[in-house]
């Protein structure tokens, strides 16, 4: 299992976030459906206060042992007064199937326990996208409800598994 940092996001992350975000084939496993300029991403990084009480999100990119970053780490949607948190996750296509998404849903819980002491943490996975389903089995995560046409593609609707790990 490779080892990875988790950090925070600094400018120079800029073009990498720009890519990612801009994505158009993640779009069907997230919430984007729009493009962002690299002048609101850039906004982003300079506003974003850091703190998840404020923000009510963290975003944390994920570095390997080279200091290369290969991806990025969200806890979104927190809920201070359940203690929970939804989880996403991209790693770059050229990084994927090398452990770095696994080993970076098992930092995402530590610090989601130890450090913001969260109770769970939930994700929203399309049936259809067995490697993500397979990914989160692999972390603790399982599959709690099945909710259907919850995920739109642009031409059709897509049932998701929600999937939560108690921390």
């Amino acid at each position: 299992m490779p080892e990875i940092t988790l950090r925070a996001i600094e400018p120079e992350d800029l073009e990498l976030l720009y890519r990612i975000e801009n994505d158009m084939l993640l779009w069907n496993i997230g919430t984007t459906n729009v493009p962002y300029s690299r002048y609101v991403l850039h906004d982003y990084v300079a506003h974003s206060s850091g703190d998840i009480y404020t923000d009510r999100q963290v975003r944390l990119m994920i570095e390997n042992e080279a200091r290369e970053v290969v991806g990025i780490v969200d806890i979104i949607n927190f809920d201070p007064q359940h203690l929970r948190a939804e989880v996403g996750i991209v790693i770059e296509n050229r990084h994927r199937r090398q452990g770095y998404a696994q080993r970076a849903l098992e930092h995402i819980a530590e610090y989601s326990l130890n450090v913001l002491h969260l109770h769970q943490l939930y994700a929203l996975v399309d049936l259809n996208n067995s490697a993500s389903l397979n990914l989160f089995s692999k972390a603790g995560y399982t599959v709690v409800a099945r909710i259907g046409d919850w995920l739109y593609d642009g031409k059709q609707f897509h049932d998701a598994a929600m999937m939560q790990i108690l921390l």
